[in-house]
């Protein structure tokens, strides 16, 4: 597995494309969102299903939306609140950044190095065929690995620093599979919020 750098770049990979950018927010910035975050969110934790069984999503998650619509993934069904203002403007501010026209958050919170989120891809039909997704982290570094369905050769990870906005472009939701992998280090709280565009 290929270890990424914590820098900007941009890679054109089989069927996808990764556009990373570190300081995409300033440290401040993400700072304090981080804490409104924390303190206002009303977090859930659904059960989630994956290959037939049922148990807690291991991470807290809230949905945020600019249409009246559900999201759903892995038989779990988020109705979205309406978007705050604070949110709004960087909601604006990412879709200026990656030329899209995102209007759902869903926001993740990992409380320990005990939280993950799974080998998936963001590619549920609410999505559309081959869409655009983009993620702000705040608080913790966490390792993101991504690796290609078939091409076994094509495994990538990298630690996603505070303020940092990761955007995957391309194929890459129906060719590759990401995952934020558990730690037995010591980690604090990490917030993240994916950009989606549900259709």
């Amino acid at each position: 597995m290929i270890e990424l750098e914590n820098k900007y770049f941009k890679l054109n990979l089989p069927n996808a494309e990764i556009e990373y950018i570190p300081n995409f927010i300033s440290s401040i910035e993400a700072e304090a969102l981080f804490n409104k975050l924390r303190q206002t969110t009303h977090w859930r934790e659904d059960t989630i299903t994956v290959f037939g069984k049922t148990y807690p999503q291991p991470r807290l998650t809230e949905l945020y939306s600019l249409i009246n619509k559900t999201y759903s993934y892995s038989n779990v069904v988020m109705k979205a609140n309406p978007v705050p203002d604070d949110l709004k403007t960087i909601l604006n501010s990412i879709n200026k950044t990656a030329e899209e026209n995102f209007n759902t958050i869903l926001l993740n919170l990992y409380r320990s190095g005990n939280d993950s989120n799974g080998w998936h891809a963001d590619n549920e039909k609410e999505l559309g065929d081959s869409p655009q997704i983009a993620s702000l982290s705040l608080g913790e570094e966490r390792l993101f690995h991504f690796k290609h369905r078939k091409l076994k050769n094509e495994k990538y990870k990298i630690n996603l620093a505070s303020g940092s906005l990761l955007l995957m472009k391309g194929e890459m939701q129906n060719h590759w599979l990401h995952q934020i992998p558990k730690t037995k280090k010591l980690v604090t709280e990490r917030i993240n919020l994916t950009f989606r565009s549900i259709l």
